[in-house]
């Protein structure tokens, strides 16, 4: 199958070496030249425009920053819908608001072209790997037909439903992880202050109730001072303003993700944007005026 290929960065570059490796065509198109010689060099084809890569293409995969990035690059200038055939497949794996999403596939419809949103959970690692956790939306009908282009990418691809149920679902992955790392941060700065080791709170607590992916990931990272990024306090707090703005148009009440937002916004505010997620303890440690970490 030929695939285009928009946005080759961190996560988009190994997910279109997996491309290849599956044995389909891939045509690349970024800004940065020497990203485009190193998938052409990996077997690639170099496009020059979304519009080339729609022209060329069975279905175009996007992978950008956020709702504008995803926007431009399908209905902008030179973007994928110049040049779509009837029947071309957008594929936006972007992290982006779900009410933008339904928006951009409405305006695609006008041109004959379906669209999936398929947004990933894993980071990095697992974009290399090629075991993603990949949750799509869309017409079921479309998801069958590439869903072993998705495969390629990811280890867990997930049917959610209509368009915008794969962000959905991604938003809130996010919710709860933002919020269970802040219980986290919260819970450990209280046994750090009470004076009561955490790293022994840890190992009494993890095989309970309290017990959870996140904690185990993240409380260790707390407990050593790592905040080597994972996912970043910045990226994390772009899916929270979606969630949030998505929560906001429908009326559904999210008092615990804006109080984690309000968290996020504090460390990019004292220069922590770049930080993993679990840097949410720094907030506990100083109004506490403890520590957690060792």
């Amino acid at each position: 199958m030929k695939i285009g290929f928009i946005g080759l960065g961190i996560m988009g570059k190994p997910m279109a070496k997996n491309l290849l490796a599956a044995g389909h065509e891939v045509v690349v198109y970024t800004h940065k030249q020497a990203t485009i010689d190193e998938l052409a060099a990996a077997g690639a084809e170099a496009g020059t425009s979304g519009a080339d890569l729609a022209s060329r293409c069975e279905a175009v995969i996007t992978m950008l920053p956020n709702s504008p990035n995803v926007r431009d690059a399908v209905l902008g200038r030179n973007g994928v819908l110049e040049g779509a055939k009837e029947g071309l497949v957008l594929i936006d794996m972007s992290s982006i608001d779900p009410v933008e999403s339904r928006k951009i596939a409405e305006e695609c419809e006008k041109k004959g072209v379906s669209m999936l949103d398929a947004p990933v959970s894993g980071g990095e690692p697992m974009a290399i790997a090629g075991t993603l956790s990949i949750m799509a939306g869309g017409r079921k009908e479309d998801f069958d037909r590439f869903e072993d282009v998705l495969k390629a990418m990811g280890s867990s691809v997930v049917y959610v439903g209509p368009i915008g149920s794969g962000n959905v679902a991604k938003l809130a992955n996010q919710m709860i992880v933002a919020v269970n790392i802040a219980a986290c941060a919260e819970a450990f700065t209280f046994a750090a202050k009470m004076g009561t080791d955490p790293s022994l709170v840890f190992e009494a607590i993890k095989g309970g109730l309290a017990g959870s992916n996140v904690m185990n990931a993240k409380v260790p990272m707390m407990i050593e001072g790592n905040y080597k990024p994972g996912f970043r306090v910045a990226l994390h707090t772009k899916d929270l303003t979606n969630a949030l703005n998505a929560s906001h148009a429908i009326h559904a009440p999210a008092p615990f993700t804006a109080q984690a937002m309000e968290i996020f916004q504090y460390l990019n505010a004292h220069d922590c944007g770049a930080d993993d997620h679990d840097a949410m303890v720094k907030y506990y440690e100083e109004l506490s005026g403890t520590t957690v970490r060792k």
